[in-house]
């Protein structure tokens, strides 16, 4: 037994009875079992958001202050991680360095598997030491609570004075146990025993879309219920974004697509200048000014009236 046997309850591990004999079921069957199962999950995260609100509080003043948020992660983990990251530019117009993935051997276990990447403690206290300052949070995934290569770095972000967040599916894991704001998602055994990318992942998505979403709501770059720091990479975000200017303000599509070519494709400076006729530096001071805040350069306007 080592150090990460300790776990009284390895949820993730147990067989499930709804299950049995899967392998002689009909094709609706199996698939009406699995989704029996995913119902749980939502209820499993619900028990779990008071803990998922004082890590995403603390994610936003680490963030606020300069730091960046680090998931951490092997397998379907810390895929999920590096998924949750890569989103945030696009969505919310943040620098690709705010929001890191990491995984447990590299970029390619993105798509490959990596034998024993994820039980190499070492190497996650590494990735720790050499990325991350005090400034920035770290998240620790781990279905079952226990995978050496995620608490390896939760150890060293310790060590260090690092925040961390320790998400595991396991009841009492080593995981939330190192980790200062801890979330325990016990969703129970899987529909084939042990295959964590199943119920497991989804309440992982689920609490990760939360942090990401909610964060950035904090963070100013949702205006309403709107992502008004979204990029315009391709010609559906385009469109999106030229409704979002006529949704905020209530102009017509002209006159939307002529303020946005004019701010450069920036909705937010686009909305403040039909909204305060103000031009595009002016638009774009103001958004500085307040720490690119959107919601705070609407109401720092409003106060010039």
């Amino acid at each position: 037994m080592n150090d990460f046997d300790i776990n009284p309850i390895h949820l993730t591990e147990m067989k499930n009875h709804h299950s049995e004999n899967l392998h002689d079921f009909s094709t609706m069957k199996i698939i009406q079992v699995m989704n029996q199962e995913d119902k749980t999950v939502a209820d499993v995260v619900e028990q779990a958001l008071p803990q998922i609100a004082k890590a995403i509080d603390a994610i936003t003043t680490a963030l606020e202050s300069g730091g960046r948020l680090f998931y951490i992660g092997a397998g379907t983990s810390g895929r999920l991680g590096v998924l949750d990251a890569s989103e945030c530019p696009p969505t919310f117009g943040v620098p690709g360095t705010l929001v890191n993935g990491i995984i447990a051997g590299g970029e390619q276990a993105i798509r490959h598997p990596i034998e024993n990447a994820e039980d190499d403690e070492q190497a996650g206290a590494e990735e720790v030491g050499n990325l991350l300052t005090k400034q920035d949070v770290l998240v620790g995934i781990a279905s079952s609570g226990r995978t050496p290569y995620v608490l390896g770095a939760i150890k060293k972000a310790n060590e260090l004075g690092i925040p961390t967040v320790g998400i595991s599916c396991n009841e009492g894991s080593v995981l939330c146990s190192l980790s200062e704001y801890p979330i325990d998602l016990p969703v129970g055994p899987e529909v084939v025993t042990g295959s964590t990318r199943l119920k497991a992942g989804t309440a992982q998505k689920m609490v990760l879309n939360m942090i990401t979403t909610a964060t950035m709501i904090k963070l100013g770059k949702v205006y309403n219920n709107l992502m008004v720091n979204v990029q315009a990479t391709n010609e559906k975000l385009r469109k999106r974004s030229i409704s979002i200017i006529q949704d905020i303000t209530g102009t017509d599509e002209a006159t939307a697509k002529e303020m946005n070519g004019k701010a450069n494709g920036d909705t937010r400076v686009a909305i403040l200048m039909i909204m305060y006729g103000v031009d595009v530096q002016e638009a774009k001071n103001i958004i500085r000014e307040n720490h690119d805040h959107f919601p705070k350069a609407i109401k720092a306007l409003e106060k010039r009236k």
